[in-house]
């Protein structure tokens, strides 16, 4: 399987496809179990997944944990505007909310505010200590909209393919 830029989509067959759906449900698959899902055998599944960790398209195995069984009860999406708008300043605060456990997503959008932050927090005042002590020392930030969630309906990891 080539290679593709970070920006290329990769073109999948019907088993690769298969595969990807597979270890989305469950990546804790063992290859014999995912070659009998998907109807290769062994060695041809696992030369697949092999090509597909190559490409870039399997990025890595995580388990996903229930925030609130672990203290994380809180989830705010911040929408943070800049003052202004360059290349450095962007470069900037991306690489500074890389580096903050608590942001477990962050976008540079269109609309209202410049960026959109998911945060994860174990309470109010852990976020009002994450505004104070990082976004709002953050170089060009001018204003910051934060909006709690009051509870999860939908959350899914898997991608639609």
């Amino acid at each position: 399987m080539p290679t593709p830029s970070q920006t290329e989509a990769v073109p999948l067959d019907h088993y690769e496809r298969s595969i990807l759906k597979a270890l989305q449900a469950d990546g804790r698959l063992t290859n014999q179990d995912l070659a009998r899902q998907v109807g290769l055998s062994p060695s041809a599944c696992w030369r697949r997944v092999k090509g597909l960790e190559e490409a870039g398209v399997i990025l890595r195995y995580t388990a996903v944990l229930d925030s609130k069984k672990v203290g994380i009860g809180e989830t705010v999406f911040a929408h943070v505007s800049m003052a202004r708008h360059s290349k450095a300043s962007s470069d900037e605060f991306a690489d500074l909310m890389r580096k903050q456990p608590e942001v477990m997503e962050c976008f540079f959008t269109t609309g209202a505010a410049d960026i959109m932050l998911r945060v994860a927090i174990p309470s109010v005042a852990a976020y009002d200590h994450f505004l104070e002590n990082v976004i709002f020392n953050a170089p060009g930030v001018s204003q910051v909209h934060s909006d709690f969630a009051l509870r999860q309906i939908k959350f899914e990891t898997a991608l639609p393919l």
